[in-house]
């Protein structure tokens, strides 16, 4: 594929993963072409795990920059994994209309976009609505 999608898989080698055995690597591209990469980091208190895609989304955000356009997730998969829920919705918030790219091992990719994935979402919006 592209640059996005080798530093996705490469930076999924970084994971720290000892209870599912399941690295992933993400990599967000910015309004600015800025791109920040991420890798989930698991607990042994399982809630307090961390999805690559987060963490890529909260590099950008400690980055100074505040919104993304792209996110490639590489799962070592025969067939492209998509995010979970709450990286769904952490994706909603700082790039609604972006383009979400899923890559494996294998040869399929899933590409769909942040709106199509958490439709309806609940976002910044949602509260500046009310008039507060």
């Amino acid at each position: 594929m592209d640059a996005h999608f080798q530093a996705a898989k490469n930076v999924s080698q970084n994971a720290h993963c000892p209870y599912s055995h399941f690295a992933v690597g993400a990599v967000v591209q910015c309004k600015s072409g800025r791109c920040f990469a991420g890798c989930n980091v698991e607990n042994a208190s399982y809630g307090l795990t961390c999805c690559a895609e987060r963490n890529a989304i909260f590099q950008m955000i400690a980055s100074g920059e505040k919104e993304f356009v792209r996110i490639v997730i590489y799962t070592p998969t025969a067939e492209p994994t998509s995010p979970c829920g709450a990286c769904r919705q952490v994706m909603f918030e700082f790039g609604p209309n972006a383009d979400v790219i899923s890559v494996c091992d294998g040869p399929n990719t899933l590409q769909t976009t942040v709106r199509e994935l958490l439709p309806h979402g609940f976002g910044p919006s949602n509260l500046t609505s009310t008039g507060h």
